[in-house]
């Protein structure tokens, strides 16, 4: 076989023409100390607060503590496979979550891992879990309503699109229901809802899931979860999360390109559950970075934890595509104390709450919303005209009527004027109960509510107030449904309409009572 030159020479040359020099310039770091979800990290001099940092065996990690001499960072994952003398990368970005409509209907973790299943997500961008809240000029005032289904709330203690509503109560008070039953009540209207889970069992939270798909709610859900037996570091990001994901569904219209007057971004409903437990997670990082602890041991920054977190709910103008986060975190007290630590920063970074008590509960009214504490600063605006103007007097109504009440245990002889107070009363709390997984529409709502304030049920039993609550809708939808049409189309009671609905119920109330018997 004969080599020839110029073929050996040709191939040579041809080979160095092709050489490209590459160098992969990373800055990198060693774990000099690693424990408790905890590494410290020598040699990462440019990296920024919040980046994240790629550690060997897919690890995340999150610098939190920047130092003169090392960098604290918190790990995202399996601490097990991190030991010490490990290399750390930065990755040259702050941390970010995937995002996109494929995660409808998902179930997630904190960075964006399916955990139902259903394989992998497709995302269409990467959100930053941090961002600076929009600002008074990008935002318009609250002023669409965003209705939970729920006739105490709706009436009382109105919601609007951008608002951040507090839910607070004991355990086992019903808040998470009241969250779920605003979430089932969007069905249909276009809203996209994220649940994010902190801290919760992963029973718990496999019950809420199915719970949605039975009523149909998870197709416009998305549910973060960050259970009991996830690392701290997940629990703390896991509300920041979900906000980015919502802020994707804000930011973006239906086609994928930033929101404007002509594309418009989606309303987003996110709801926190629960951020108390938030806030211990986050104090277990803080102190096992060595941040010096302050009142209750939470670190002094505590408050900007929530702030920053619950500014991002907002509605913005018209020129920015109109888009909404509605904010409804929720809150467990101790023992009813509303003016423990937490408690009492939430609920003045918020718009308002809906404060569920124990008492109420326990004596079988759900939704346990405690009028007199309750309140909602913005939703006012929000409310429609028609609900307005029935529920007006409702609140005055129940307060007067619980304060009757706990003078009238004390003397037997009341006048007629204050016996008929303590009557009407005591059949608003019977048709403000509602069961567990049924929101009615705002329409049905305004029906039972005019009922009951215009004297309707007066001269019916208690135990009867629920049969003809049930059977007057059923009365209105099969003969009279063109009263609910005209209540929903022009979202008012007008005279006209007052008397159509009066002539109506009073058909209604005679049948009611030859039906069950009624003298």
């Amino acid at each position: 076989m004969e080599i020839k030159v110029d073929e050996i020479s040709k191939i040579l040359r041809q080979q160095i023409e092709g050489f490209e020099r590459q160098v992969d310039t990373a800055e990198v770091g060693t774990i000099i100390s690693v424990g408790d979800g905890i590494a410290r990290i020598y040699g990462l001099e440019k990296v920024m607060a919040g980046e994240l940092l790629e550690l060997p065996h897919g690890v995340a990690g999150m610098a939190l503590n920047l130092e003169e001499d090392s960098v604290g960072a918190v790990l995202l994952g399996d601490t097990t496979l991190i030991k010490e003398g490990d290399q750390v990368r930065r990755s040259g970005r702050i941390m970010q979550v995937p995002a996109g409509k494929a995660m409808l209907g998902r179930v997630i973790d904190p960075l964006g891992n399916p955990l139902d299943g259903k394989g992998p997500i497709e995302a269409q961008a990467q959100m930053p879990i941090e961002r600076i809240a929009p600002g008074v000029v990008e935002r318009q005032p609250v002023t669409e309503p965003m209705q939970t289904g729920l006739k105490a709330i709706d009436s009382m203690i109105p919601i609007g699109r951008g608002q951040r509503e507090l839910i607070i109560g004991d355990r086992q008070t019903g808040k998470t229901a009241v969250a779920i039953d605003t979430i089932i009540n969007q069905k249909g209207t276009g809203v996209v809802c994220i649940y994010v889970a902190i801290g919760q069992k992963q029973s718990t939270i496999a019950q809420v899931v199915s719970t949605l798909e039975e009523y149909g709610a998870m197709e416009h859900t998305i549910v973060v979860a960050a259970s009991a037996s996830s690392p701290a570091p997940l629990q703390f990001i896991a509300p920041y999360c979900g906000c980015a994901i919502g802020e994707f569904f804000q930011f973006y219209g239906d086609n994928g390109q930033p929101a404007n007057a002509e594309n418009k971004g989606r309303a987003v409903l996110c709801v926190y559950d629960d951020l108390s437990k938030q806030a211990a997670s986050y104090r277990e990082i803080s102190l096992l970075l060595r941040r010096p602890p302050g009142r209750e041991a939470y670190p002094g920054d505590v408050f900007f934890l929530h702030s920053r977190l619950l500014e991002r709910a907002s509605k913005l103008s018209d020129k920015n595509g109109g888009g909404s986060i509605t904010a409804l975190p929720i809150i467990e007290t101790q023992a009813g104390d509303i003016s423990a630590y937490i408690p009492t920063n939430v609920i003045s970074i918020t718009d308002g709450q809906i404060f569920l008590e124990g008492d109420l509960f326990y004596s079988g009214i759900r939704p346990a919303v405690n009028v007199g504490l309750s309140v909602s600063r913005v939703g006012g605006n929000a409310q429609i005209k028609g609900m307005k103007s029935v529920a007006g007097t409702l609140r005055l109504e129940l307060a007067q009527f619980r304060e009757l009440e706990a003078f009238a245990q004390f003397g037997s002889d009341l006048d007629k004027a204050t016996q008929a107070q303590l009557s009407r009363g005591r059949r608003l709390v019977e048709i403000l109960k509602q069961d567990q997984y049924s929101p009615l529409s705002v329409e049905k709502q305004i029906l039972i509510i005019f009922s009951a304030t215009g004297g309707f049920l007066d001269d019916l039993e208690l135990e009867h107030c629920r049969a003809y609550e049930l059977e007057m809708y059923q009365y209105i939808d099969q003969s009279h449904s063109d009263l609910l049409d005209s209540i929903r189309s022009s979202g008012k009671l007008d005279d006209a309409l007052k008397d159509r609905l009066k002539g109506a119920l009073s058909e209604f109330k005679e049948q009611f009572k030859a039906t069950h018997g009624i003298a």
